[in-house]
């Protein structure tokens, strides 16, 4: 009898018959408020009807058309569509399947078209489980240990995680930085270094905003050194974050954009955006797959894109992310293990440590697993797993959040008795 891996580990006990909205339900009947939309994917809901019925409809005209043998009319809908969404002068799309297979696509464009072998990553980031993704992963060593040696040409610049540094924003921002040209004098001389990758919020790393100040000192440093910028948008990108792109609260232009999870609401969809001229510098056959740009995802990725548009859900998450926000913030004042609540939009994370400030593990997992029991699906993650992390839907309503709100404080309460 074939069994799954035993290391496929289960954050919650749930066994899911449906899904409908915000909710999914368990082979029991019961309810529960899925706050992890499937880490960020389901962003329109489970089984939205607008989404399944165009899935549908797909289905019965063409499952499969492999999109470098024949061209489908769901993929150059889909690449017209987010011709109005992308970022200025970004017109070039390839499709692949995951995230990790954009980050791929991204790193490959990025060393043929500068033919530079070096990048930068962020500490705390994360791009993936593949070996080149998983050797530019710094948010925790599971993701990569044992599989070395890892790719060359990696190095690592500090991200402004002022709590971690124990620092206001500003000071960690100037220290990020400043170690950023260090690593130019020291490590990855700037005509060697061929991008920068960047998550505008760190996701797998614990839920942390980068800010204007940084991203700007980013993109002047590209630009005075010939080095693109890719952003990671994967876990940020299609309204997330209250605004389109999560770049969008920062200010500044990529060259090499990542998207992947939330364009899709849930089929398998990834894609690398950049300009025509840099595209056009990738070699001969470096771009492909055969599942990429699947029609049946394509077809559920423009009805995605309508639904975000035409139910507002970009200003929804906005709102509904700072009732999110300022309610965690009034839980986390009256409970001294909470450190930080911070986010952005529908991207909040609650960091747990002791008295003495260490990262506090234990309790951020038993408020999660407290949490999944009374009705309240959750993640952590963060280098250490002490960051629950609350990621709803984005069609998430005022009372929704009130009621995770509700179970949330009832919680943490039990859990830590302040």
């Amino acid at each position: 009898m074939a069994q799954l891996s035993p290391l496929l580990k289960q954050a919650t006990p749930v066994v899911v018959d449906h899904g409908e909205g915000v909710y999914l339900y368990d082979v029991d009947g019961k309810r529960h408020l899925d706050f992890t939309a499937g880490i960020g994917v389901t962003s329109t809901g489970h089984c939205h009807p607008h989404v399944v019925r165009a899935a549908q409809e797909q289905i019965g005209k063409l499952v499969h058309g492999q999109y470098t043998t024949v061209m489908h009319q769901p993929l150059l809908e889909l690449t017209k569509r987010l011709g109005d969404v992308l970022p200025s002068g970004l017109d070039s799309l390839f499709y692949a399947n995951s995230g990790s297979e954009a980050v791929e696509a991204a790193l490959r464009l990025a060393r043929q078209a500068t033919k530079r072998p070096n990048v930068i990553v962020m500490q705390g980031g994360f791009h993936g489980r593949t070996v080149a993704a998983a050797s530019m992963t710094t948010s925790g060593t599971r993701f990569s240990a044992g599989i070395g040696p890892l790719m060359a040409g990696v190095h690592v610049a500090p991200f402004p995680y002022a709590y971690h540094y124990g620092w206001d924003e500003q000071t960690a921002t100037k220290f990020a930085l400043r170690e950023l040209d260090y690593l130019f004098q020291t490590v990855s001389a700037p005509n060697e270094t061929a991008a920068i990758f960047v998550e505008p919020v760190l996701g797998e790393g614990g839920y942390v905003p980068a800010n204007t100040e940084f991203m700007a000192g980013l993109r002047e440093r590209a630009d005075r050194h010939g080095i693109l910028l890719v952003l990671d948008e994967i876990q940020t990108g299609f309204g997330r974050t209250g605004k389109f792109w999560g770049h969008d609260h920062f200010d500044v232009s990529p060259d090499i954009v990542l998207i992947a999870k939330g364009l899709a609401s849930g089929f398998p969809l990834s894609g690398i955006a950049a300009s025509q001229e840099l595209m056009a510098k990738a070699f001969p056959g470096s771009q492909g797959g055969t599942y990429g740009g699947n029609a049946v995802s394509c077809a559920a990725a423009i009805a995605t894109l309508e639904v975000i548009q035409q139910e507002n859900l970009v200003e929804n998450a906005a709102e509904r992310g700072r009732q999110l926000l300022e309610g965690a913030r009034v839980i986390a004042d009256k409970t001294p293990s909470i450190g930080e609540v911070r986010g952005l939009g529908l991207l909040v994370g609650l960091e747990f440590t002791t008295a003495d400030g260490e990262p506090d593990a234990a309790t951020a997992a038993a408020a999660q697993q407290t949490a999944s029991k009374n009705g309240l699906l959750l993640l952590t993650c963060g280098p250490y797993m002490n960051v629950v992390r609350m990621v709803p839907p984005l069609v998430v309503n005022a009372e929704q959040v009130d009621d995770a709100l509700r179970i949330w404080g009832e919680v943490v309460a039990s859990v830590t008795g302040s």
